[in-house]
């Protein structure tokens, strides 16, 4: 599947400008603080966005964390880097990530640091 097949589900952490951007690229999120979540264990948002179909956008490294030493089923996470910059910087981010139309097979983490106007990716499936 392509990285842009995906259902989303936003942690807490990602802004809600960064939310709206993602909906109006057509993208399909369902958003953490809208859902009253916000506070919710990280294992719980997992689980609930596995039961839900959906990858975790996430700033927080936990996530990352959590999806490799956990054996609960996973469908992926997006792990951003730098956490809690400009929205409009994640935003361009995940831009830039969609536009590379990545292969991905679940359950697998992402991670993907900015710097500048580039995107390194690093890719684990587990």
């Amino acid at each position: 599947m392509r990285l842009s097949d995906f259902s989303f589900l936003t942690d807490e952490n990602i802004h809600p400008t960064v939310v709206a951007g993602l909906r109006a690229a057509g993208r399909d999120v369902f958003d953490v603080r809208e859902s009253g979540w916000t506070g919710s264990d990280d294992a719980v948002l997992l689980q609930r966005a596995y039961s839900m179909n959906r990858v975790v956008v996430t700033h927080d490294r936990d996530f990352g964390a959590l999806s490799i030493g956990r054996l609960d089923p996973i469908v992926g996470v997006v792990f951003l880097r730098p956490g809690h910059i400009k929205p409009r910087f994640t935003l361009e981010a995940l831009q830039l990530l969609f536009a590379g139309n990545l292969e991905l097979t679940p359950p697998f983490l992402l991670i993907a640091k900015r710097t500048g106007n580039a995107v390194t990716i690093r890719v684990r499936n587990l």
